[in-house]
């Protein structure tokens, strides 16, 4: 079986990544054979179109809600013989798998479409394609093409499998507003060694980009009545922030664990900035929190919290519900703080609660009522044994976000990257408001926190003929409260697309539709269950709609011999 053109063929157009990965595969054996198709594609992307055309015919994916693709499966196939085309790999992937058999002779063309909106973290969007062919590919390429009509700042690219020979292979062509990146390594850059018949093509090839920034009240763009609606401010003051580590120091994190969380923890330390205050509680069955107040993040007051850190070990049970409300309370009990400053607790767990309250909903129940609004709480959730689905609910419950920290090598640095996502809080009760009665369908526009480096997005319809779409944007930052405000010549906006030649058209509806169904289901996670139904039917219908494999929905891949076979969206939760 012989892999003899895979092409990656990735547009994105102002941060929404559209990516079509074509393989074609010949069998060149006398007899017939399988052959796979097996790409790794982001998680947070959704698939929307899937064909393999052979001997003439094309078998598209059909993408229907999950229950009725569920039920048209044999029982064959529900007892899970062939049933998961798609499975969480790692911490930013997933992997779908295909596989047909090719007669002797025979070609078969295997492709895939996915989107997904760039994130900008860290100030830097980034685009992971990820690369094994596990063979030489007489025709390789890999082409991305952005266009960002706001200008690029930055843009570099970095793949951990590069050489010297197949840096020659790769090209970057790019004005103000426009890039071109093509890697199109020949068979003999591919060769790991001339003898050999191995590729070294085997990891990540990652594009990282920014924007340029002019606008203080962000970025308007339109398309066919659509508008997306980009906020990003530039120098704010970073608020000082009063910050609550709970840490968990069961039995279960004795080893590598509760190792990595140590070197974490000292470096996150010297990341505290002199205006910080911070506090420590250890929990197993029993809470301990490090000092009855919180302390500022002198350099005094850090090294002695490092000493802590190093004594760290781990026995005991999981008191997780003790353990947050002892955080709440020494955040209600705090004095001195400073006046305009973001109170956030940090918990890091890696089990079920087994001492204290055990039964989640209660849990949740307690630190909802005990928070109530004041504070952010980010809940990270070290390795497998998570309720991931309760920190999650929880986090969300409560204006944060939750994580899974991957146990393996990186773990600290995982724990570290995401600790500098929040580290720097630049404003507050951030109100996105858009004319009434001219705008349908308005994602999510009020936002509790935005941190240095992220970006706020916002989209919507616009519904009668407007000539100018007026925005206005309040929030508080450290030192004032905001109102900044914007007009976008709807006109002028559109046209800015118009002479595009790689567009596809309605990309900023797509966008829209994308962001709304991750807003809903986020929504429903932390939902009364009704609420809930009607949230996930809403992102059901859009998902239908314009063909996304969400985790409401399923392709059915039908093969050549009949054989169906499905493809579900999985999520961290499981």
């Amino acid at each position: 079986i012989e892999i003899y053109s895979l092409h990656v063929d990735c547009k994105v157009t102002s941060r929404f990544a559209h990516t079509v990965i074509t393989s074609r595969i010949i069998n060149r054996a006398n007899e017939s054979r399988e052959a796979t198709f097996e790409v790794e594609i982001p998680k947070t992307a959704f698939i929307t179109n899937f064909s393999m055309s052979m001997d003439g015919g094309v078998y598209p994916g059909i993408i229907k809600e999950k229950a009725a693709a569920q039920k048209e499966y044999d029982t064959a196939v529900s007892q899970g013989q062939s049933a998961g085309l798609v499975k969480i790999t790692d911490r930013k992937l997933e992997q779908f798998h295909v596989s047909v058999s090719v007669a002797a002779a025979s070609k078969v063309t295997f492709e895939l479409t996915y989107e997904e909106l760039l994130k900008r973290q860290l100030g830097e969007y980034e685009l992971l394609i990820k690369v094994q062919p596990k063979q030489l590919v007489k025709h390789f390429q890999i082409d991305v093409h952005i266009f960002e009509p706001q200008g690029i700042r930055f843009l570099e690219t970095d793949s951990t499998f590069m050489t010297n020979e197949l840096t020659e292979a790769l090209t970057k062509v790019q004005n103000e507003t426009k890039a071109h990146i093509l890697f199109k390594p020949t068979l003999d850059q591919q060769k790991r060694n001339s003898e050999l018949d191995e590729t070294l093509l085997n990891g990540d090839f990652v594009v990282r980009y920014d924007v340029k920034r002019e606008a203080t009240a962000g970025d308007i763009q339109i398309v066919n009545g659509y508008f997306v609606h980009y906020f990003a401010p530039q120098e704010m003051p970073v608020f000082p922030k009063n910050v609550i580590f709970v840490i968990d120091r069961s039995g279960s994190m004795t080893g590598r664990k509760i190792e990595q969380t140590r070197g974490a923890l000292l470096k996150i330390l010297q990341d505290l900035r002199p205006e910080d205050h911070f506090n420590f509680i250890t929990f197993n069955n029993k809470v301990v929190e490090w000092k009855s107040s919180l302390l500022p993040a002198t350099e005094e007051n850090v090294a002695s919290a490092a000493a802590l850190v190093l004594t760290l070990t781990a026995r005991g049970g999981t008191d997780i519900g003790g353990a947050l409300l002892a955080a709440v309370g020494l955040l209600d009990g705090a004095q001195r703080l400073p006046q305009r400053s973001v109170s956030m607790i940090i918990l890091l767990t890696d089990g079920q609660p087994t001492s204290g309250e055990r039964r989640v909903e209660v849990i949740q129940e307690n630190v909802q009522k005990a928070i109530n609004g004041k504070y952010a709480l980010f809940c990270l959730g070290f390795g497998f044994d998570v309720s991931y689905k309760f920190l999650e609910k929880m986090a969300l419950s409560n204006g944060g976000i939750a994580r899974r920290i991957y146990e393996n090598a990186d773990a600290a640095l995982q724990l570290q990257g995401f600790y500098q996502e929040v580290a720097t809080p630049i404003l507050t009760k951030i109100e996105m408001q858009y004319p009434e009665n001219s705008i349908e369908g308005l994602t999510k526009n009020n936002f509790k926190l935005l941190f240095e480096g992220s970006e706020i997005t916002v989209a919507g319809k616009i519904s009668n003929e407007l000539d100018l779409l007026p925005v206005e944007i309040r929030a508080q930052s450290h030192t004032s409260n905001l109102t900044l405000k914007e007009e976008a010549n709807v006109k002028e906006k559109e046209q800015v697309f118009q002479n595009q030649r790689y567009i596809f058209g309605n990309f900023i509806e797509r966008l829209w539709a994308y962001l709304t169904i991750q807003q809903l289901l986020e929504e429903a996670i932390s939902a009364q269950e009704e609420d809930q139904k009607a949230l996930e039917a809403q992102a059901l219908d859009l998902s239908l709609r314009y063909s996304f494999v969400t985790p409401l929905t399923s392709m059915v891949v039908t093969k050549p011999q009949q054989q169906e076979e499905l493809a579900n969206k999985p999520t961290e939760a499981g």
